[in-house]
């Protein structure tokens, strides 16, 4: 495999190469296992970068791979600039870069800034007594008189938000794991080395970062109490409904105005290179959307940022579609959307939205077209692109704290993160020779990429010709949105860019459809993968299918 430097003719420097980009994301531990120790690594995900450029993606986002105990798989850091062992090292991490760029993918990295794990040299040095240099680095408070906690707010893994440190005395803040503190980023210390990781990175070739949980990086000095939520406001899109967390409001444990003059800092770290882009995580369910449009306006601080909307359980209908579209459009009318149906956080959109529907295979089809023909930028979870299903593990082997805490009314999120499959003649589905951290799901193994890539009805294939048919035409990935006035389960809007306006059309069903013709000119596309009839009076679409005509 080649390591030669970043071809300068398929990556060009490109500001605005994130507008409507397609970005893949890999979890590193379940894509491919490179020395048989169960664990996937970044030699494993150089290896399958071929694979990913052949689907037609324009960057791939690394789910964190450095250095942490793993309590939360990666998600707890304990050295923001180094590579875990179990990944490989820094030398790996820039051969991953060099072929990646030479296969014209740029690489998005994932930045967690809110909190680091409690083996980190800073947390270690900040509880160890009240009077060091970073004892103000972290989340720290007296207890109330009667020695409980500060304030009532709580962890998204359940429980108070406030852990308890024999050596200082004091609480201190987490709003996930005990073992993950708050970083404390009203204190500039912290801001400037936060400030250079993100160089460090920058530095060493990335084109970008997802920033993970980004509103949680402030809280309320005065440690207020967040209200009580009123029970028809709730909702499980940011935690399982037995948790909880999803009774309070959350004013002063995240989402504070604060946020914004940081978001400026890191973005003009950014600005100092060629082409860099970062999509940040808005980890709220409650008022997402109107976050997102803060962290995106006046072009100084995310480029992009996606909510929970399309994340949730509740299955898509043309309303829904159309009103979370016109709500970030109402919230972030300078902004931009990255949207995404499946991540390595919730149940897998195919069951989340379609245990119930017979034709498995057009589903998978037709959400991925709608998830590419909407205003914004998208996000691929691996796996997804096979049409995967959520896994159904036993609870011995559960490696989530999240699931372990919530079991069985919450399964975690393990069942989204199983191993890809590969090869379904290979052991552990060409994952690796060693036996996987997590089991390869027996409903997997059928729907492999060495299955599906001779085949060209599968949804693999329908996710490359796609892809292809999305980068002929600019409007999708550019283009506005204007959506027409149909009766479910139809769906219709107009992308237009330039010179182009291109009629979308999908029937959101599992019966065949008719509807009148349009009373405009079109140009019926082809090369999407869809057998849409079109006749002299009217467009009839097959079950979960879509149709697309240029206007002219």
């Amino acid at each position: 495999m080649s390591l030669s430097k970043p071809s300068e003719t398929l990556l060009q420097p490109d500001k605005n190469w994130w507008r409507g980009a397609v970005i893949y994301q890999i979890y590193p531990r379940s894509y491919q296992d490179s020395n048989g120790d169960g664990i996937g690594d970044l030699k494993g995900i150089t290896a399958r970068l071929p694979y990913v450029a052949s689907l037609g993606v324009d960057a791939i986002w690394i789910s964190p791979f450095f250095t942490s105990p793993m309590k939360d798989f990666g998600y707890d850091v304990s050295d923001y600039r180094g590579v875990d062992p179990i990944f490989g090292g820094l030398s790996d991490f820039d051969a991953l870069i060099t072929e990646a760029h030479r296969l014209g993918i740029r690489v998005m990295i994932d930045l967690v800034l809110s909190h680091t794990s409690d083996q980190h040299p800073w947390f270690v040095e900040s509880r160890s007594s009240r009077f060091n240099p970073k004892s103000d680095w972290y989340v720290w408070s007296d207890s109330k008189p009667d020695g409980t906690p500060p304030n009532n707010w709580l962890s998204i893994f359940g429980g108070s938000a406030w852990q308890w440190d024999p050596t200082r005395l004091q609480y201190f803040m987490h709003n996930f794991l005990t073992s993950q503190p708050d970083l404390n980023l009203h204190n500039p210390e912290v801001q400037d080395a936060l400030l250079a990781v993100e160089r460090f990175w920058l530095e060493r070739g990335v084109d970008g970062f997802r920033l993970d949980t980004i509103n949680f990086y402030f809280h309320d000095l005065e440690l207020r109490d967040n209200p009580a939520l009123a029970p028809e406001r709730r909702n499980a899109n940011t935690a399982p409904a037995v948790n909880p967390y999803n009774y309070q409001e959350h004013l002063y444990d995240k989402n504070r105005p604060e946020n914004l003059a940081f978001l400026k800092r890191f973005r003009a770290v950014m600005d100092e290179f060629p082409a860099i882009a970062a999509v940040g995580e808005v980890g709220d369910s409650q008022i997402g959307l109107e976050i997102a449009g803060q962290y995106t306006s006046d072009g100084d601080k995310m480029h992009m940022c996606y909510a929970f909307e399309f994340l949730a359980p509740d299955p898509l209908t043309p309303a829904i579609v159309a009103e979370v579209q016109h709500a970030f459009e109402r919230a972030a009318p300078e902004g931009w959307a990255c949207w995404a149906f499946s991540n390595h956080d919730v149940v897998r959109h195919i069951s989340r939205w379609g245990l119930d529907i017979a034709d498995h295979e057009a589903h998978a089809k037709f959400l991925a077209s709608l998830l590419m023909t909407l205003r914004g930028s998208v996000c691929i979870y691996q796996g997804e692109e096979l049409g995967l299903t959520e896994a159904d593990l036993a609870f011995e082997d559960l490696q989530d704290p999240y699931g372990i805490q919530f079991w069985p009314d919450f399964k975690g999120r393990d069942g989204c993160r199983t191993p890809m499959v590969w090869d379904a003649n290979a052991v552990n589905g060409g994952f690796g020779e060693g036996k996987p951290w997590l089991p390869v799901s027996g409903n997997h193994i059928g729907r492999a990429v060495s299955v599906q890539e001779s085949d060209a009805r599968s949804v693999l294939q329908h996710y490359r010709r796609f892809l292809a048919f999305r980068k002929q035409h600019p409007a999708f990935a550019k283009g506005e949105i204007d959506f027409r006035p149909y009766q479910a389960p139809v769906l219709g809007f107009t992308r237009s860019y330039g010179n182009e306006t291109i009629l979308c059309i999908y029937n959101m069903s599992g019966e065949t459809t008719s509807l009148e013709r349009p009373v405009e000119t079109l140009e019926v596309l082809e090369g999407h993968g869809f057998a849409s009839q079109f006749g002299d009076d009217s467009i009839t679409l097959p079950a979960w299918s879509g149709f697309f005509a240029r206007l002219v």
